[in-house]
């Protein structure tokens, strides 16, 4: 796993981003603001941390489990980000919350419990959102 992650992010019009990564060139994902900001033609920020949260959890979960020699049949992952104001009125991600249901029928249930008792520490986003993460923001002009 590479120590530093690189994104890019460009503006094609309204608050619509293309969005790049180094790690997979050719690879692009757009992001958009919801209406009536935006144009809803992509998932928002809040939503990609949200799902970026539930795929790390989930990828975690297999990881240890695979690494076990368990692998589930199935693995659904829900995500509910809740956005409330802030003192200052302004939006805010104020909770996370994440169901998981795993298809275990095959899986040795002592390895389950150790995974369950293992996985999200292991999963890079979620317990760097759980620790806040810092944040510099340099804004310089072209």
């Amino acid at each position: 796993m590479n120590e530093k992650i690189h994104s890019h992010m460009k503006l094609e019009d309204g608050y619509r981003f293309s969005i790049t990564f180094d790690e997979l060139p050719g690879a692009k994902i757009y992001s958009d603001e919801s209406i009536p900001v935006g144009k809803s033609e992509g998932p928002s920020a809040a939503m990609m941390l949200s799902s970026a949260v539930g795929h790390c959890l989930s990828s975690s979960l297999l990881f240890c489990l695979e690494k076990s020699r368990a692998k589930p049949k199935g693995l659904e992952t829900d995500v509910e980000t809740t956005l409330a104001r802030n003192e200052k009125g302004r939006w805010r991600v104020s909770g996370i919350k994440v169901n998981m249901k795993i298809d275990t029928d095959d899986v040795d249930k002592e390895k389950l419990e150790r995974c369950k008792g293992i996985f999200e520490d292991f999963c890079i986003v979620s317990a760097s959102v759980r620790e806040g993460i810092k944040i510099s923001v340099d804004l310089s002009e072209k």
